[in-house]
């Protein structure tokens, strides 16, 4: 009999993040513990930490005393990418049973039953050179759509990013390997597969294999309606991969694209691996084989150096490209990079204001999206959640849609057809037969 019998989870951070703690969660109970919400009272909490979101250790602080909270007793285990970066920082917070690193984290039940249990923090962390394995994660417990990790580590050296230095090298499973997960994922409720990793255009890498192969693969997948490809890097977004998403039944017409910056001078500074062109290039292939394509971009303002000219650049950049929708970062100042030596910082004031225009302009390419469907038929799979008397749903290109709450709609794909957009700017639709 275990001497703990709940356990319950945390994690901040990523798709990739919550991907691996769902896998963790099922190593758990299949040991015979019981998982509970993290509000609830647990002998065990796990938080899986992050190294790419501010005030990690501010953020860390609260989420354990939280916990501590529910039970003064209850052990508390941090994992993840920020307990590879910081792992004596994090041992230093009052009420931290035991810390571990990336190699570690995929054991952390062996850990947890048996470690000597004093009240001495423990610390297990290696040289993250030294991580070579690949750990198969995917999400499940959310019958709509299930997060399946195909690819971990960076072998980048983008200035301002510290995920290689907390989860390694780029690696892989082969192709094989990985059917025989996303077939695990496939005997599920999911009817959606969003694909995740670091860097998932280097996936096969180091094995002679490759992303569009994986593709092509997971194109045969049966049980599945829809597969998502979550971000990819533009120099790795071939016009191959385009041009066989615009052809699949399976894959949507959805691509995540990070940019960073619109100025060829700070992509420079940025140590980014490629330039303006590719990136414009890219935009314009997916848009000339899937006009109807949703196109999300990644965007960080107030790196040092970028002065107004670099960001007004920027701005005027994305303005004019055929996108349907930002994610602004702030820069913010990390341990160990090289953009942190870098001259020319940015205020904080100036990097909100910088942020706010971003987002604004986000908010009216995304509008501008939703009005270009508008009365055109399309599929949803709606959410098993309700919303007082509404329900949510996406269509395959990544429209938010609205409907009257019915449970038979519940984890479906729907035949809709797009009617008007709310204030909320989330789209109407009216039901087909």
């Amino acid at each position: 009999m275990n001497q703990y019998k709940k356990v319950a989870f945390y994690t901040l951070g990523c798709k990739l993040n919550f991907s691996e703690t769902s896998t963790i969660s099922r190593g758990f109970e299949k040991g015979g513990y019981a998982k509970v919400e993290f509000d609830e009272h647990a002998d065990i909490y796990i938080i899986n930490t992050c190294s790419v979101t501010d005030n990690a250790d501010k953020k860390c602080k609260q989420i354990v005393k939280k916990a501590r909270k529910q039970n003064p007793n209850a052990f508390v285990a941090i994992i993840g990418c920020y307990a590879q970066l910081k792992p004596k920082e994090i041992a230093a917070i009052e009420g931290v049973s035991l810390v571990l690193g990336a190699n570690e984290k995929f054991n952390i039940l062996e850990h947890v039953e048996n470690i000597d249990r004093d009240t001495s923090t423990k610390i297990f962390e290696g040289e993250i050179d030294q991580v070579s394995d690949f750990h198969p994660s995917f999400s499940y417990g959310d019958r709509t759509r299930t997060f399946l990790k195909v690819q971990d580590g960076c072998d980048y050296s983008c200035s301002f990013c510290t995920i290689p230095l907390a989860r390694g090298k780029s690696r892989s499973n082969s192709i094989a390997k990985t059917m025989k997960v996303a077939k695990e994922v496939a005997e599920s409720d999911a009817l959606e597969i969003v694909l995740t990793g670091v860097n998932i255009g280097d996936f096969g890498k180091n094995n002679g294999e490759d992303f569009l192969g994986l593709v092509h693969e997971l194109d045969l997948l049966q049980g599945i309606e829809r597969i998502r490809i979550s971000s990819i890097e533009p120099n790795l977004l071939t016009p191959d991969i385009i041009t066989f998403v615009a052809q699949s039944k399976k894959f949507v017409p959805h691509f995540h694209v990070p940019l960073q910056s619109g100025s060829p001078d700070i992509l420079k500074a940025m140590r980014r691996r490629y330039k303006r062109e590719i990136y414009t290039d890219r935009v314009e292939k997916i848009k000339a084989a899937m006009p109807h394509c949703c196109i999300g971009v990644d965007v960080i303002v107030g790196f040092p150096g970028e002065t107004d000219d670099h960001f007004m650049e920027t701005y005027h950049f994305l303005q004019e490209l055929d996108i349907s929708y930002l994610h602004v970062f702030t820069y913010s100042e990390r341990d160990n990079t090289h953009a942190i030596e870098l001259q020319g910082i940015v205020n904080t004031a100036e990097r909100a204001k910088r942020s706010k225009m971003l987002h604004i302009l986000s908010d009216k390419k995304r509008r501008a999206f939703y009005e270009q469907n508008i009365g055109k038929q399309s599929t949803v799979l709606f959410e098993t959640e309700r919303d007082g008397e509404m329900m949510y749903g996406f269509t395959d290109n990544y429209v938010k849609v609205k409907t009257p709450y019915d449970e038979a709609l519940a984890n479906q794909i729907v035949n809709v057809t797009l009617t008007d957009i709310d204030r909320d700017a989330i789209m109407k639709c009216t039901l087909l037969d």
